[in-house]
C-alpha cells in the first residue's frame, strides 16, 4: 500500500527517541522544525501537501527534514537519488507504517501475512492468463452498464451528468462486478463506499470530528457485511478472484473477523483510482478540443484498419498501437497522480545522493519520496508542468518520448503514477487497461460535451495528496447521448 500518508500521531517507541533526541547530528539533512512543539508542520501538510513540500524545496533543496507530529520526516525529491531509498530493504522498511494505517482505516490487522506472499498472490491474478481473462470481464462489464443505463431513454435526447460522478460510476461498478461477482448488491456497495472514501484521509490522518467519526465507523461496518465472504456467492470461473482471495486468507491463518476487513482493503486498493483517473482523461479532453480532435482521429483510425469489425474494443486497443491515447493518458497520470512513497527508517543509513552528498538518515525517522513534485511538476524535466499537453510523450515521428533530463543526465524516473521498485503497483498492467477501455467506449459510443462550453476542470481537492490519484473539488457538468451511429463491436 504505497499510497500512503505520513501525517499521523503514533506511540512508536522510535518516534518517540527520535522527537527526544533533537539535536542533529553531522552530515543530516537540513531541518526544519515549525513553530508548533511537537506538532510542527503537521497542520501545514495536512492541508495541502504538496504546496508546503514545494516551499520546503525552495528553502532548502531536493532533501530536507520536517517534523510532523512528532515525527522527523526526510522527504528526498532528486529523482536520480530515488533508487538509493527504492533499492534499499534492510535499512528501510514499509511494513510498519501500513500495519499502522491498516488498522487506523480499515480496522485492519493482518500480522501473519508477509508483504512478499502476499504479492505473489497478486502477481497470479494481475499478470499472465488471469489477467487476461479480468481485462475481458472488465470490458463485457464496462459495455453492459454503459448500454443498460441508456436504456429508456429516447436516443436523441441529450442527459445530464457530473463528469466525475459518470465516470466514478461506470468504472467502480464495472471493477466490483469483475472481481466479486455479485450483481444484486453492487449500487448499495458503490453508494457506501463512496461515503467511505470521502472520510478515508481524515480517517488516516485521525482528524475525523465527532459526527464524522461515527458516519466513517458506520459506514465501513456496513461495507465489512456487504462484502462478508458468505455473501459473496463463488463458483464460476470468473469469480476465482475473491474466492481465491478467501483461500490465500485463510491459509495465511487470518480468523474470519479479519477476512470479512480485508475485503474492503481489496476494494478500496482496486477502485479507488480508477474513476477519478477517467475523470481527468475524459476532462482535459473535453477542455482541450485539440487533444480530442487528435484522440478521435486515432480512433477513427484504428476502426478503419478492422474492417472486418471482429475486434472488442479490448482487442482492438491491444492490437494496434496508440501513441496519441497513451500519451494523454501519460500526461493524465503525471498531473493527478499524486502517491506518497514512505519507509520507515530501521537502523541508521548512509544516504548516497546522485549528486555525489552523503547524508545520514537516523533511526526511528521517516524517509518520503513525493514524485508529484519531482519529476511529475518539475519544470527542468518537463516544460510549462502545470498544463496539460496531449503530445508531451510523443516525438515527432509519432513514436513514444521517454527521453527527458535533470542535470544534464538522463532520468529513469520522469513520471511514477504507480511507485517503483519492489513496490510497484502490481495491478499496474490491468488499470492501465480498464482505463482505455473506457474512454474508448465512451468516446465510441456517446455525443459527449460541456454543457457551459466555457467551463474549466475543478481544482484538485488538496487534503487526497498522497493517497494516489487526486480527486476534484466539485465536479465538471456534461451533458451526452448515444451516438446515432455506434462502432460495431
Amino acid at each position: 500500500m504505497n499510497k500512503t500518508y505520513i501525517n499521523q500521531p503514533s506511540n512508536n517507541t522510535a518516534s518517540v527517541m527520535s522527537f527526544l533526541t533533537s539535536c542533529r547530528k553531522k552530515n543530516e539533512p537540513p531541518l526544519d522544525k515549525g513553530f508548533l512543539p511537537w506538532l510542527g508542520h503537521a497542520v501545514e501538510f495536512g492541508k495541502d501537501a504538496a504546496r508546503f513540500l514545494a516551499r520546503m524545496k525552495d528553502k532548502h533543496g531536493d532533501i530536507f527534514t520536517v517534523r510532523v507530529a512528532g515525527y522527523y520526516v526526510t522527504v528526498l525529491l532528486d529523482p536520480h537519488s530515488f533508487d538509493a531509498v527504492l533499492n534499499d530493504t534492510v535499512s528501510l522498511d514499509f511494513t510498519r507504517n501500513r500495519n499502522q494505517l491498516l488498522k487506523r482505516v480499515f480496522s485492519l490487522q493482518l500480522p501473519s501475512i508477509k508483504p512478499r506472499a502476499e504479492r505473489e498472490w497478486m502477481e497470479q491474478h494481475f499478470q499472465g492468463l488471469s489477467f487476461s481473462k479480468l481485462s475481458s470481464s472488465m470490458n463485457n462489464h464496462l459495455q453492459s452498464l454503459l448500454l443498460s443505463d441508456q436504456k429508456g431513454c429516447d436516443p436523441s435526447e441529450w442527459r445530464q451528468s457530473g463528469l466525475f460522478s459518470l465516470c466514478y460510476s461506470l468504472l467502480f461498478r464495472a471493477g466490483y462486478l469483475t472481481l466479486y461477482e455479485r450483481q444484486d448488491n453492487v449500487s448499495a456497495v458503490y453508494k457506501e463506499f463512496r461515503k467511505f472514501d470521502d472520510l478515508l484521509t481524515k480517517l488516516a490522518r485521525c482528524s475525523l470530528k465527532r459526527g464524522e467519526s461515527k458516519a466513517a465507523n458506520l459506514s465501513r461496518e456496513h461495507l465489512w457485511e456487504l462484502l462478508s465472504p458468505e455473501k459473496l456467492c463463488g463458483g464460476s470461473e470468473l469469480s476465482s478472484w475473491q474466492q481465491s482471495y478467501h483461500d490465500f486468507l485463510q491459509e495465511e491463518g487470518v480468523d474470519v473477523e479479519m477476512q470479512k476487513r480485508a475485503l474492503l482493503l481489496q476494494l478500496w486498493t482496486t477502485q479507488c483510482n480508477a474513476g477519478p483517473a477517467g475523470f481527468w482523461f475524459l476532462g482535459f479532453l473535453i477542455t482541450h478540443p485539440e487533444a480530442m480532435e487528435a484522440v478521435q482521429s486515432e480512433i477513427r483510425g484504428l476502426t478503419l484498419q478492422d474492417t472486418s469489425h471482429q475486434h472488442s474494443p479490448i482487442n482492438l486497443l491491444e492490437a494496434h498501437n496508440t501513441p496519441v491515447f497513451d500519451s494523454v493518458l501519460t500526461e493524465t497520470l503525471r498531473l493527478t497522480a499524486a502517491v506518497m512513497i514512505n519507509r520507515e527508517v530501521v537502523q541508521d543509513k548512509i544516504l548516497h545522493m546522485a549528486n555525489e552528498q552523503v547524508y545520514h538518515l537516523r533511526q526511528g525517522d521517516r524517509v518520503c519520496l513525493f514524485p508529484f513534485l519531482s519529476p511529475q511538476m518539475d519544470p527542468e524535466i518537463h516544460q510549462e508542468p502545470e498544463i496539460f499537453k496531449y503530445d508531451r510523450f510523443l516525438n515527432e515521428d509519432m513514436t513514444v518520448k521517454d527521453e527527458f533530463y535533470k542535470d544534464k543526465k538522463r532520468l529513469k524516473y520522469y513520471t511514477m503514477p504507480w511507485g517503483a521498485g519492489r513496490n510497484i503497483c502490481v495491478g499496474k498492467e490491468f488499470a492501465v487497461q480498464a482505463i482505455k477501455q473506457f474512454v474508448f467506449l465512451l468516446l465510441t459510443h456517446l455525443d459527449l460535451e460541456l454543457c457551459d462550453p466555457e467551463a474549466k476542470l475543478p481544482t484538485v481537492n488538496p487534503s487526497r495528496y498522497g493517497f494516489g490519484m487526486l480527486q476534484p473539488e466539485g465536479d465538471l457538468l456534461v451533458r451526452y447521448k448515444l451516438k446515432r451511429k455506434q462502432l460495431k463491436i
